[in-house]
């Protein structure tokens, strides 16, 4: 009766060890800052890869980001591309903002990009 009841006990114990963890526990904290791009008339696509170029080059920039998507599969509307950059949380989204990587990149996306729309998504 003793080894059945420590039987239990342990079987319980692991059981309630290996509950599932809630989608809040496993939701991660980073944040995705999605930019959908329309080019400026007259843009070259050398002017354009320059800027995407650009972007996937900020992770080695600016150690907030950590991933950086810009190969657009699809696109609607009159945006063209989309640049998608991870931050770390948003502390690093918020301290990004006028930064040395921020103020490069701009050198060479700004003078091109005729309208963005900038989404800002995290848990």
């Amino acid at each position: 009766m003793k080894k059945l009841l420590l039987s239990l006990l342990v079987t319980a114990a692991y059981l309630l060890g290996a509950a599932p963890a809630s989608a809040a526990d496993t939701a991660p904290k980073s944040v995705i800052h999605v930019v959908t791009v329309t080019w400026k008339a007259g843009t070259t696509p050398e002017q354009i890869q320059a800027a995407l170029d650009g972007a996937q080059a900020l992770p080695a920039q600016y150690a907030g980001i950590t991933r950086v998507w810009t190969r657009t599969l699809k696109a609607q509307g009159e945006r063209t591309h989309a640049i998608v950059m991870e931050f770390a949380d948003e502390d690093a989204l918020k301290n990004y903002t006028k930064s040395p990587a921020q103020e490069t990149w701009y050198k060479v996306y700004l003078p091109i990009r005729d309208h963005s729309t900038t989404f800002d998504i995290t848990n």
